[in-house]
């Protein structure tokens, strides 16, 4: 990952401190098990994690804690084609996912081509390009050998 666990924990804390909120043990150790996943991870997932070492843990919990980590930018929301939701660390490194139909699994992926090819439809059509979000759809190898 291109930003470390430290960062996002000041990040956070900055964020609560502006916001006169409290900080949570629990909201930063979600925050942990997410950065150490290194996977993206629906919120069910991510709390079957958790609750194995934080008490108490509700799936409530996990959801405030989502949101306000999409909230100020240390994670991001991935919406895929079945209606999932996952998460994952936004490490401030731009990246693209292959995924599989069928079994669901991630690629990231860089390519400048397709970041090229991006920014000039975008110009094509007036359009300043600000963010961008691709996912590409099909069926892993894995899968295509069952």
């Amino acid at each position: 990952m291109n930003i470390t666990l430290n960062e996002i924990l000041i990040k956070l804390e900055h964020h609560l401190k502006n916001e006169h909120l409290k900080s949570s043990s629990q909201r930063e150790d979600i925050l942990r098990i997410l950065y150490n996943s290194g996977k993206h991870l629906t919120a069910e997932e991510l709390y079957d994690i958790c609750k194995k070492s934080i008490p108490n843990l509700g799936i409530a919990t996990i959801y405030r804690a989502i949101k306000l980590f999409c909230s100020i930018g240390v994670c991001t929301e991935i919406i895929i084609d079945n209606g999932i939701t996952r998460y994952e660390i936004n490490d401030n490194h731009h990246h693209d996912h292959l995924i599989c139909s069928k079994c669901g699994i991630f690629v990231e992926i860089v390519s400048p081509e397709i970041e090229k090819i991006q920014k000039k439809i975008s110009e094509n059509y007036g359009f300043e390009l600000v963010n961008h979000r691709l996912n590409l759809y099909g069926i892993c190898p894995k899968c295509r050998a069952k």
